[in-house]
């Protein structure tokens, strides 16, 4: 009996595990099923300009896993059973059950601070590419002088911002941050922030903590309100709630508390990675949700698995960061340079050398999901009898 792993998602972490433990285990020994709502892979970091316009290539997962030996199952995630080793889908055949020896847990994010009145009935999100598209839709109906309120002074609201800004110079857009906008960035970078949103005019609210949301704009916690035609939420992010009602170990957030191998510490059958891990990076503080971190922390956990099973040496160093990219339209972007505890640093890289190096890094991304078994050297391994289980926990499905 083949040993079953299924890997729950197809975003970055999950797409790249699901490759890479083809690539390292063979296939006359294990089964890899890679379950996903959407036929295709969804650049998520690349949203922002589907939402603004611009068309992206399509990625269908069939052609990404033709010959791997990956099989693909076209469904949504319902339930977990980890004590029983089963999934539960939904999909075009209907509900179904998938049983597994080992699991790969990488359902991601979605838009977090939902329960802010009014989000939910009049906000537009860029979390995923459902939300792209009705908000790119919603931005062909503005006309010239319209107004835009993107609400987040992270990452994802600041590339929104200035991609539709650029996209639509007709706008007015505005971007609301209850903090300062890229505070944690270092003073070149801010400056460089200032400049761009004062070229593309994008004014900017900060110190306001959004407390409802209206068919109008949106009202801050002093009365304040703001005008706009289109609020674009994306004040942070949620895990899907499937793992924190199962027994798994959860953080408080609902993310699955991992070790340095991105294996469940309370069930060591389950693997955690990309947004919805739990894992503690440099000085002990969990790494952050980031395409950054998903794509290391899917190596380490496919790696970690495959030689847990073939009995091979088990990767434990903690993973660390080098940079972080913001693009600022199609011509602008800030290459961050960061220290491996994620601590800023003197070297920043602005304007077009600053795009190039970001565009290469989306690429670089994309790439290595649309080609899974090409990133490493062949090393598939054969299960060792030590390492396999003596029998799966349910029959064949």
């Amino acid at each position: 009996m083949k040993h079953r792993i299924v890997v729950l998602g197809a975003g970055y972490a999950g797409a790249i595990a699901a490759g890479r433990l083809a690539k390292r285990l063979h296939r006359d020994d294990v089964e890899i099923t890679l379950v996903n709502g959407e036929s295709e892979f969804v650049e998520r970091v690349r949203l922002h300009q589907l939402a603004s316009g611009q068309d992206l290539p399509s990625r269908p997962l069939r052609d990404v896993y033709a010959g791997t030996g990956v099989e693909l199952r076209s469904a949504w995630v319902t339930a977990v059973d980890v004590d029983r080793g089963t999934v539960e889908l939904s999909g075009e055949h209907g509900a179904e059950t998938l049983g597994y020896d080992s699991l790969v847990y990488a359902l991601g994010s979605t838009a977090g601070a939902l329960d802010v009145p009014g989000v939910v009935e009049h906000a537009h999100g860029v979390a995923g590419k459902q939300d792209a598209l009705r908000l790119r839709a919603r931005l062909g109906e503005l006309e010239a002088g319209g107004t835009v309120l993107i609400v987040g002074g992270g990452l994802t609201g600041i590339e929104a911002a200035t991609e539709i800004a650029e996209a639509r110079p007709d706008l007015a857009v505005a971007l609301a941050a209850r903090d300062g906008v890229g505070a944690w960035l270092s003073e070149k970078a801010r400056n460089h922030l200032r400049t761009v949103f004062g070229r593309l005019g994008i004014t900017v609210h900060e110190g306001a903590d959004i407390t409802r949301v209206d068919a109008h704009g949106v009202v801050t916690g002093d009365g304040r309100e703001i005008p706009a035609d289109v609020t674009v939420w994306t004040a942070g992010f949620a895990v899907h709630p499937i793992a924190a009602a199962t027994a798994l170990e959860v953080s408080g957030t609902g993310r699955i508390v991992v070790d340095a191998t991105m294996r469940s510490v309370s069930h060591p059958d389950v693997y955690a990675v990309g947004d919805a891990a739990f894992a503690e990076g440099p000085g002990g503080r969990p790494l952050r949700m980031s395409c950054a971190t998903a794509s290391p922390m899917a190596w380490r956990a496919a790696d970690a698995l495959a030689a847990r099973l073939t009995g091979g040496r088990i990767p434990e160093s903690t993973i660390g960061y080098a940079a972080q990219c913001i693009s600022l339209g199609r011509r602008d972007a800030v290459f961050q340079k960061v220290t491996h505890e994620d601590g800023m640093t003197s070297t920043v890289v602005t304007g077009r050398a600053g795009a190039r190096i970001k565009e290469f890094i989306c690429a670089g991304a994309a790439w290595s999901v649309s080609h899974p078994t090409m990133m490493m050297p062949s090393r598939r391994r054969r299960l060792t009898a030590a390492t396999e289980p003596a029998a799966p926990r349910l029959a064949a499905r």
